[in-house]
């Protein structure tokens, strides 16, 4: 690396970096992330305008990368493989508002993550939007793009533009996606709609992450009495941001019409019992294996409450490896032998 050539005017570009670099480090104290992506955006930019203007090669990147950690030791962004990143981070966004208004918005390892992971320039807006807007971290936001978020939100199959006013028909539109990802399940082909409930019910952090940001948990079998008779709903949630009940009716086969009749009457006797005078009208959520998207479209035809159908994924294990894992009960009587044969060599050792 010390014998690669010097290009012309490289003194007076490593220069006025060095200046630049000292210059955000004092501002940084006020907007630590946004003044280091707008930094690295500015070095990105300029390595483009030298390589293009002047035909500076890839190896000057290794050299620049060892000239500024020599001169700031104390900073761990100026490998050469994040000024690559820095690099291609201002190739892909060359518009320097978008960066001030948006892109610098988020940290910059999330906008390492998003040009790694996300190849479309509308999904990486889109994913840079909803990061911000939701406050994800790291991971969560990595979770959201590994599971095709920007390719299920809105999908649902609704009625919302006839039963809802606008924007809230937009809106619940929006926060609706198929299918929902319940990958973080384990549940064998025999599983029945109680088994799904139980099982979300005890990953209720995985399921709220997967519904999305606003649903709060109100209750599972959920009663409603209506003429004297109980009736009760699988889920029910209350959406923060939609100020309305969301009830969800869960089903482990393919979607049918009588199903839109049942998820209807729910959502009529919420809105009668349970709903304040301030509450926007209730939803109904029919999460089903599987649905014919026509089936669907003539069954919500003509119903004026706000319903929606989608469908979920579970991740089943191989059968091969399901019949090789142990039951809950073959646990509980092994641990009940281990816990006999504890006790039986205590004894022993007392005698």
């Amino acid at each position: 690396m010390t014998n690669t050539p010097v290009p012309d005017n490289y003194d007076n570009f490593l220069r006025s970096l060095k200046e630049r670099i000292r210059t955000a480090q004092v501002r940084a104290a006020l907007a630590v992330n946004k003044e280091l992506v707008l930094l690295y955006w500015q070095i990105g930019k300029e390595i483009l305008e030298r390589q293009s203007q002047e035909g500076w090669g890839a190896k000057v990147i290794g050299r620049l990368a060892k000239d500024l950690k020599a001169e700031f030791p104390e900073m761990k962004g100026f490998s050469s493989r994040n000024i690559n990143y820095m690099r291609a981070f201002a190739d892909t966004y060359p518009d320097e508002q978008i960066v001030q208004q948006l892109v610098a918005q988020i940290p910059w390892g999330h906008n390492v993550r998003i040009l790694d992971s996300v190849k479309s320039q509308d999904e990486r807006i889109w994913y840079i939007q909803q990061t911000i807007e939701n406050g994800w971290s790291r991971a969560v936001m990595e979770h959201q793009i590994e599971t095709k978020l920007y390719q299920r939100q809105g999908k649902a199959i609704t009625n919302f533009d006839q039963a809802l006013p606008q924007p809230q028909s937009e809106l619940a539109q929006q926060i609706l996606k198929s299918p929902y990802n319940f990958d973080f399940l384990s549940l064998g082909k025999e599983a029945q709609e109680r088994d799904l409930e139980r099982a979300l019910i005890a990953h209720m952090r995985d399921f709220l992450l997967e519904l999305g940001v606003g649903f709060s948990f109100v209750g599972s079998q959920y009663a409603l009495k209506v003429a004297e008779q109980e009736f009760r709903i699988d889920l029910l949630f209350y959406h923060l941001k939609l100020r309305c009940f969301i009830v969800i009716d869960l089903k482990m086969g393919k979607f049918e019409p009588a199903y839109s009749g049942q998820i209807n009457f729910y959502v009529n006797a919420v809105d009668d019992l349970l709903r304040h005078p301030d509450d926007q009208p209730t939803i109904g959520l029919v999460l089903c294996k599987s649905k014919e998207n026509t089936i669907v479209e003539y069954s919500l035809r003509g119903i004026s409450t706000p319903i929606g159908v989608s469908t979920h994924s579970i991740e089943q294990l191989p059968e091969q490896l399901q019949e090789s894992l142990p039951t809950v009960e073959r646990l509980q009587q092994e641990l009940n032998e281990a816990a006999a044969e504890i006790e039986a060599k205590s004894s022993n050792s007392e005698e």
